[in-house]
């Protein structure tokens, strides 16, 4: 009965919605459509019914809009979205002012507050700019070198537990397997030993909740009155009050451990400010969100390439027996980044599968971007502009055979990722806002398959997975079923 109730609330909000967009819609053209003209502006996608057809074509996937639309329509284009107009800016010769720009001219803030229910208040895009640098300053101490390598010896002997469960030989669902694993990792090394040891199960169904509380309609509508944001808010709360309790204990007993909720319990703001107990909660739930699908879908790709193409699988393996040679069977932080052959095999399949396949911005100036054949089109303020990781990643006038898993590609004397300058590749996003947790989860999808490849023969069973188009964060569809079977290296 609620979630019929809620159905029907929906729709009737919807409904009023629409309808007021459409005459605003209509109203705002009216007086624009003059001034409009002495621009450049960039074409924009038809599509049919009037009004609401590109909305329509974009819900469905923006991808396949993106497919069709860019040999018609070239890099830089505009899709009509109701009340407001979101600009693409395809492949590095036009996406530089994207990554560039000053948050005064392109702004994060405004896209993303669909978050702010999930991350709490207080905590990135729900502050304003100059506090928000401080906050991803917490996240770059707490991710520094000396920081990654005490979190190295936890994602190994995550692994190395893990993975002793396993059976001399057998079949697992890989895609799950690593989920699992991941989730494990990132509870020690981002929520801390006492999550990790005491309240796992109880944290990760939370965790669970506020996941499933970010739906398609919570990007445009993040606090209507559904069930599933209803579940969000209590884990919201309940997480809080695990997290105030963990801080408060570790604060009277002086104990100081090496995760990132340590690093925020001791971060200050540039006034000398403490972090709060809400503060930390949210940071870390942020961590959390930003790391845990996208290193789970990963890993997971990369294992499906790998076990696909043999020759790849060799030339990995090859790599750890030569490490093996060099360092016995010692895995840390150093001989993680000697991985050059596994760091382009994961590299390769976040070319292919992006796990966030589009970023945003808000545009708060006009600007001018030139296209690859010479054409100028003016940007003006008040769009919505956007790119696309999961798109430009496979343009082939930047990579050789795109749709092609090529690991070599990223090698000396190749390195196709630089061949339009620094943001022909994006799977990580670039400039001022690129992923801060690059280096973190390239260390932890390694030491997952460092130990895979050196301790199992591995066989892909079913079918080559699929994309997951309808999650909010784009993954493997359905199962990855994987024979295992035990062996030693010699």
């Amino acid at each position: 009965m609620e979630l019929d109730s809620d159905n029907n609330t929906l729709l009737k909000t919807g409904l009023v919605i629409t309808a007021t967009l459409v005459v605003a819609k209509l109203i705002f053209t009216f007086f624009t459509s003059s001034s409009s003209k002495k621009k450049r502006l960039p074409p924009t996608l038809q599509a049919w019914p009037p009004l609401i057809g590109s909305l329509l074509r974009f819900l469905k996937g923006p991808i396949v809009m993106l497919r069709d639309e860019y040999p018609n329509l070239g890099s830089v284009f505009t899709v009509n979205l109701l009340h407001k107009k979101m600009t693409f800016l395809i492949g590095p010769e036009v996406s530089a002012h994207f990554f560039k720009a000053p948050e005064s001219d392109l702004s994060q803030q405004e896209v993303y507050q669909f978050n702010v229910p999930t991350f709490g208040p207080g905590v990135v895009f729900d502050v304003d700019y100059s506090v928000r640098q401080e906050q991803f300053r917490f996240f770059t101490e707490a991710l520094r070198v000396n920081k990654l390598k005490g979190y190295v010896d936890m994602m190994v002997t995550e692994a190395e537990d893990y993975f002793s469960k396993w059976g001399e030989s057998g079949e697992v669902d890989l895609k799950d397997e690593l989920e699992r694993l991941i989730i494990l990792t990132a509870s020690r090394c981002l929520l801390g030993r006492e999550v990790r040891d005491q309240l796992f199960d109880d944290v990760s169904a939370l965790f669970h909740d506020l996941d499933n509380g970010m739906l398609p309609i919570s990007v445009l509508f993040p606090y209507l009155p559904l069930p599933a944001h209803r579940r969000r808010d209590r884990a919201r709360q309940k997480l809080s009050e695990i997290f105030s309790k963990i801080i408060g204990s570790r604060k009277r007993s002086g104990k100081s451990e090496n995760d990132m909720l340590q690093c925020f319990i001791e971060s200050k703001y540039k006034d000398g400010r403490q972090t709060t107990e809400s503060e930390v909660t949210g940071l870390l739930i942020a961590a959390l969100f930003a790391g845990q699908h996208t290193s789970s879908i990963t890993s997971t790709w990369t294992g499906a390439y790998l076990m696909k193409y043999k020759e790849h699988f060799s030339a990995a393996l090859d790599e750890q027996k030569k490490l093996m040679e060099k360092h016995g069977d010692k895995i840390d932080h150093d001989v993680l980044s000697e991985m050059d052959v596994l760091y382009r095999c994961i590299k390769e399949a976040l070319r292919l599968h992006p796990p966030l396949i589009m970023l945003m911005r808000a545009s708060h100036s006009d600007f001018n971007v030139t296209t690859r054949d010479g054409k100028t089109y003016d940007i003006p303020k008040g769009h919505i502009v956007a790119t696309s990781p999961a798109f430009a990643n496979r343009l082939p006038h930047i990579f050789k055979n795109p749709d092609t898993y090529d690991p070599d590609r990223f090698s000396v004397g190749r390195e196709e990722d630089k061949t339009a300058g620094a943001f022909s590749y994006i799977s990580f996003g670039g400039g001022r806002h690129g992923c801060l947790g690059e280096p973190f989860a390239y260390l932890q999808i390694k030491a997952i398959w460092s130990h895979l490849l050196r301790n199992f023969e591995l066989e892909l069973v079913s079918p080559f997975p699929e994309i997951d188009w309808n999650a909010m964060v784009v993954g493997v569809k359905g199962n990855v079923m994987v024979r295992y079977k035990r062996r030693q290296l010699s």
